[in-house]
């Protein structure tokens, strides 16, 4: 096994939960790795050995999955035959999972860029510069984009808290 192909090779897990954040589907995100890591390998001649691999790496992803929006916006929607019939669930009980399906949908629901940013930094432990190589913006451009995420999603999360789950009705 070659240098970079064992470089790459540790990168994966660190991809793969960028994907997974990013897409919320498992094989798609497993997909865009995929076309991540071929990218990558065709034009691992424009790594510079000074860049971090995982920075260069993260910044292909995010492009591929950019490029991949845009062209799903521009084609409509596509449903899997596989999600047409669902399946009866035989899976955990209804109430679990309610804090992660909460703060899921919370996150699901801040802008684009501040959504990428708070997966680099706070899911991907990316640094500030790091992440802001990966998307292409200044670091004080990304700082300023974490701290409204972050204050958006608290926003959003006790929002939520405070709405009374049953109405009385007389």
């Amino acid at each position: 096994m070659s240098r970079k192909e064992s470089q790459l090779i540790a990168e994966i897990p660190h991809l793969r939960r960028y994907a997974r954040a990013l897409v919320r589907d498992a094989d798609a995100a497993d997909d865009l790795v995929q076309a991540c890591l071929e990218r990558a390998l065709g034009r691992w001649h424009l790594w510079t050995p000074g860049r971090k691999l995982r920075s260069w790496l993260f910044a292909i992803l995010h492009n591929l999955h950019v490029d991949t929006v845009r062209h799903r916006a521009a084609r409509g929607p596509h449903l899997p035959l596989a999600d047409v019939v669902e399946p009866p669930s035989t899976g955990p009980a209804p109430d679990d999972g309610l804090a992660l399906r909460s703060l899921l949908a919370a996150i699901d629901r801040l802008p684009d860029d501040q959504r990428d940013v708070l997966i680099l930094v706070g899911v991907n432990e990316l640094s500030y510069g790091e992440a802001a190589s990966v998307l292409g913006i200044p670091q004080g451009t990304l700082m300023s984009r974490l701290h409204r995420a972050r204050t958006r999603l608290r926003e959003i999360l006790q929002a939520s808290e405070q709405r009374p789950a049953l109405h009385r009705v007389k």
